[in-house]
């Protein structure tokens, strides 16, 4: 993928980014961390499972691979630091989201989410959706239309694999009619000019990390497969 590409679709799947022999830690990580909703500030959702991690040396090493921040770097376009990390999961008969966006704070593209998966993932487990090209469309403020949900193509792929996303792209995750396992990360980007809001809501979206470190976009053009 090239970067006028990226820009266009707002989105890169990144195979195998994280790898083979890190996946069984990543997994003993998650399970290990799983956190009852009640002991979150925020209480999560019923129908998922969540996992305080971001103190894992092993999620930390994930949230550093080189591909990773290249993409991510591409997409803000400026100076930005890693912001959160979470685990989580969806349960049987649960995990449904409407497509939605998250939203850039201050700019369009200033924000960049990464779902890292730990387990294969697909339709049978609640592999997350997407309709590409829609963070860049007139109406990013407009709540998601049955139009959008019929243009939205859902993710299959390998544990390992990556999907890094503008925070304006229309996504959701989907009913696990399984109960097969499809652990991940969710993790946060964030420009530079936004640390000072980010530090006033860290403790609400109970981060413990350190996310004083800098990385810069790449200054040259790249390549995903």
């Amino acid at each position: 993928m090239n970067p006028d590409q990226l820009h266009r679709d707002g989105y890169a799947l990144l195979r195998n980014l994280v790898p083979a022999t890190w996946l069984d830690d990543l997994r003993a990580a998650f399970d290990a961390c799983e956190t009852p909703s009640a002991q979150w500030r925020v209480p999560r959702g019923p129908d998922w499972r969540h996992s305080m991690l971001d103190l894992d040396p092993t999620i930390q090493a994930v949230c550093r691979l080189p591909a990773l921040l290249a993409v991510v770097g591409e997409l803000i376009g400026e100076r930005f630091f890693l912001a959160q990390v979470e685990g989580r999961e969806p349960l049987m008969g649960g995990g449904h989201q409407g497509l939605h966006r998250d939203f850039s704070a201050r700019r369009p593209g200033d924000t960049v989410n990464v779902l890292v998966f730990f387990d294969d993932y697909g339709p049978s487990n609640g592999a997350t959706r997407y309709v590409a090209g829609s963070h860049r469309d007139g109406a990013v403020t407009a709540p998601a239309t049955p139009e959008d949900e019929a243009r939205s193509v859902q993710i299959s792929g390998k544990a390992g694999d990556a999907l890094v996303f503008d925070a304006n792209l229309l996504h959701g995750a989907s009913l696990n009619p399984s109960g097969e396992r499809r652990r991940s990360i969710l993790i946060g980007y964030f420009a530079e000019p936004l640390y000072s809001t980010h530090l006033e809501t860290a403790p609400l979206r109970s981060v413990r990390m350190d996310t004083s470190e800098r990385f810069d976009p790449p200054s040259a053009a790249f390549v995903t497969q």
